[in-house]
Parts: structure tokens; sequence; C-alpha cells
């Protein structure tokens, strides 16, 4: 795991990079109150629109944020040789309202969850060996240095 890290030529940070055998997962953490969910609007007939709500604030921009974390950290991979490595976005609400059951969901290509639903994504074994995930960590913390 990676934390804080600093996007180099920016005042920006990654809040965490975490690197396991399942690929590479930017988190974006955010301590917000009221219960996360996706509005959708439209659909067969007009455009389809997504709305990231966190209670009754509108948090879409927030995704677009992730996104620019993510093609950070890809174009880092890949200048190393690593583009086989998949990266994936994560937006974690820590002090929000979740349901009991259910609630974690996809906007965008980015997951929006709470810490203990991210970490069972994290944990899922994949096809990346410990000689890998190693050289993608050494890799990923020279590009992105401590805040």
């Amino acid at each position: 795991m990676l934390h804080d890290r600093r996007i180099p030529r920016t005042k920006a940070n990654i809040d965490h990079i975490v690197v396991s055998s399942s690929g590479v997962f930017v988190i974006d953490a955010k301590k917000y109150m009221g219960r996360p969910s996706l509005r959708v609007q439209g659909g067969l007939f007009r455009p389809r629109i997504e709305t990231l709500m966190v209670g009754s604030r509108d948090c879409t921009k927030q995704v677009d944020g992730v996104h620019k974390q993510v093609d950070l950290v890809t174009a880092a991979l890949q200048s190393a040789e690593l583009a086989h490595i998949p990266v994936a976005g994560m937006l974690c609400f820590v002090e929000a309202d979740w349901p009991l059951l259910g609630g974690d969901f996809t906007i965008d290509g980015v997951r929006v969850l709470w810490p203990k639903k991210a970490v069972s994504y994290i944990v899922q074994s994949g096809g990346i060996d410990a000689p890998a995930t190693r050289l993608v960590h050494r890799t990923l913390a020279q590009a992105f240095p401590s805040a």
C-alpha cells in the first residue's frame, strides 16, 4: 500500500494506491455524511445520465477526479512497460450512511464503496505473482513520492 502520494508537478495527491495480485487500485477516500446513491435519468429515448449523490449533495465531479488519478497511474505503468497490469478506481466514503445489505455500486467504471468492501475487492486472487507485485509497487512508489 502507498498512502498519500504526491502527483509530480502539481499540488494534488492520490490518497491510496494498493498493489495486489489482482491489480492496482487507486482509492480516493472521502469523509462525507449521508447515503451514497446512484441517480439515473434518461435511458431508452434520452441519453442516460448517471449522477453520484451523497445525501442531497451531487458528488459526480469526484468520479472525474478518480479517472484522472487512474490515468496517471496507468501512464506510469505504461512507461515502465507494465501496461498489462490492470488499474481500477475506487471512491471510498468512510463515514457515509451505508445500508446494512448491498449499497456499493459502480458509476462510469469507478466503484463507490466503504473501506471493508474495498478490501474485499483488493484481496481477491489474481494472476500477478509476488515478484511482479513488488516491481509494480517500486515503480509506483518512484513515480508518486510521499506527499
